[in-house]
């Protein structure tokens, strides 16, 4: 598991989707883009919500378990950045999850193709 830290808060999340998270958060940023950070608390850890305040002033760290960095899925990076650019802000999904959010953009008027989220790896 790896750790996104906030500040002096740190949150665990897999490696493959702290590192697709990464690439997301990363773009936007580069962008000047500030946005909210969403994601769900599995009721093993507790329950609940989390939101935090994304911007070029955050102190992020991002500390992976893994010593190689995992296969990136553009889709994925670029279905990230989709859920960023609503006013709820990123909401972080699975991988399987991908093809359902590039459809639910497509139902809310987007267009269907790539925003060319490029960025560090």
């Amino acid at each position: 598991m790896g750790i996104l830290q906030y500040g002096s808060d740190q949150y665990e999340f897999d490696d493959r989707l702290l590192a697709h998270m990464k690439l997301a958060i990363v773009a936007k940023l580069l962008r000047h883009e500030s946005f909210l950070l969403n994601w769900t608390i599995p009721a093993e850890k507790g329950s609940g919500r989390i939101s935090l305040w994304i911007s070029r002033e955050s102190h992020l760290t991002f500390r992976f378990a893994g010593s190689r960095p995992p296969n990136i899925n553009p889709r994925w990076v670029e279905a990230l950045s989709l859920k960023a650019a609503r006013t709820g802000g990123m909401q972080v999904i699975s991988e399987d999850e991908v093809d359902a959010a590039f459809a639910e953009h497509r139902d809310q008027g987007g267009s269907g193709g790539p925003l060319t989220t490029q960025g560090p790896s």
